[in-house]
């Protein structure tokens, strides 16, 4: 047989996958990285990988030039293989490639920084050091192709109801919920500050819009070194107008279960990997009260005051009693934003979505007047001034309005089962971490 394809012709390279989807005796062309390399007498076996699929490639001394090629090529080098798929004995591949020609489009210098096939433990700090090569992992990638999953089924789900995507400023000239977690940069010959968050934004566009949501990073300057906190998180932001507390609660609660279903049917491989068994919540979410929890909280034992956040001790002991996904709603006054809109005395219209002990997202309604938001800023010692641009917006008609902010990072590491959210991030920042 005579056969022959140029190797620098790297566009008529199949997948994996859908040169395992064609008839043995096919002729194919594959690319991928090696993992493994095995010489046995006149035979030499090696284990080819792409982001989704592995195969096994057979050389024999017949095709001298790519068994040498092949015996001479370190582990992890990315390749391109020519040959005839036929039948395979092993057990782990029904199908393998008899190679003729093989090319080494790059070849990986070892020592490499860890092992990509994780028969070799490294910890994470030299794996986020060593990223790129991290995620040949199928583990690692696993996670990664949940959360793409993830992103797009949100996205769809919010779409299919009447959202518009958007996209805000990342550069602001003025902290969209107060405090003093912001990141200063200097903005030509003025100071700025990189957003903590779309809410203002997002408030501002249900004026004409009616219904937005965003996807994106937002930063906070917090000096946390715990593995639920990053500096840089992609958050997923929804706000729409006509909406109330408990509409903003039920868009959330069905987001997640549907996503669930869906990355679930799509990612079953990905899951089995990771020996996880993903199951999909009912709806509605339990609800509990902050008055409520701090009643629970208090009664285990631990003090807390009427008006003070939740704790991370605080939130173990009360998922003791509530299991996988709740809402604690109608928090103080105290513990949430002046753009929450006051409810009953001292509490306000908002809601926490939790899992377990950890918050994924945080929301309620929003006040809808500028009066009330104007003396709402008053109350948390910011100047109304400040915020003169937002404000205007209040005189031109504004719809009363609700939404949410839901951490994505956190979202996949606890569906993943992740010890630290930076598993669960490619590039993650904090406080020590700038590089890659």
């Amino acid at each position: 047989m005579t056969w022959s394809l140029d190797l620098k012709d790297k566009e008529t390279a199949l997948t994996i996958a859908e040169a395992n989807s064609r008839a043995v005796g096919s002729l194919v062309s594959i690319s991928g990285w090696i993992e493994d390399i095995r010489p046995l007498g006149s035979l030499l076996f090696a284990v080819v990988r792409d982001v989704n699929s592995s195969i096994q490639l057979v050389f024999d001394r017949s095709s001298k030039d790519a068994f040498e090629i092949a015996l001479n090529t370190p582990r992890q080098s990315y390749v391109l293989a020519n040959g005839l798929l036929q039948e395979s004995k092993s057990k782990n591949y029904p199908k393998e490639v008899r190679v003729f020609e093989m090319s080494v489009l790059n070849e990986a210098k070892h020592p490499l920084p860890l092992d990509p096939t994780g028969r070799v433990d490294a910890n994470l700090d030299v794996r986020l050091d060593a990223r790129a090569l991290d995620l040949r992992n199928p583990k690692v990638s696993a996670i990664f192709k949940i959360k793409s999953s993830f992103l797009s089924a949100a996205r769809a789900y919010l779409r299919d109801r009447g959202f518009i995507e958007v996209n805000t400023p990342k550069i602001i000239g003025a902290a969209a919920e107060g405090g003093a977690e912001l990141f200063k940069v200097k903005y030509f010959d003025r100071e700025a500050y990189l957003a903590q968050s779309p809410q203002l934004y997002k408030e501002e566009l249900t004026l004409s819009l009616q219904r937005v949501f965003e996807v994106a990073s937002y930063f906070r300057a917090e000096k946390s070194h715990t593995t639920r906190h990053l500096n840089e998180f992609l958050s997923l932001d929804a706000e729409a107008a006509l909406f109330g507390k408990e509409d903003a609660m039920k868009l959330l609660e069905e987001l997640v279960a549907t996503s669930l279903k869906v990355i679930k049917e799509e990612r079953d491989e990905e899951f089995k990997l990771l020996d996880i068994s993903l199951s999909i919540p009912s709806t509605p979410f339990e609800r509990i009260t902050y008055t409520d929890a701090l009643q629970y909280i208090t009664g285990a034992g631990r003090e807390v005051r009427f008006g003070e956040d939740l704790d991370s001790e605080s939130l173990k002991l009360l998922s003791s009693k509530f299991h996988g996904y709740y809402f604690i709603t109608d928090w103080p006054a105290e513990t949430k934003p002046f753009y929450i809109k006051p409810s009953d005395g001292r509490l306000t219209e908002s809601f926490d979505l939790m899992a377990g002990a950890l918050e994924l997202a945080s929301g309620g309604e929003r006040v809808a007047s500028r009066k009330l938001l104007e003396e709402r800023l008053i109350s948390k010692n910011l100047n109304p001034k400040d915020f003169e641009s937002h404000l205007r917006c209040y005189d031109w008609g504004m719809p009363p309005h609700a939404g949410w902010g839901f951490g994505v990072d956190r979202f996949i590491a606890n569906i993943c089962n992740l010890g630290n959210i930076r598993e669960a991030v490619l590039y993650p920042r904090d406080e020590t971490r700038l590089t890659p």
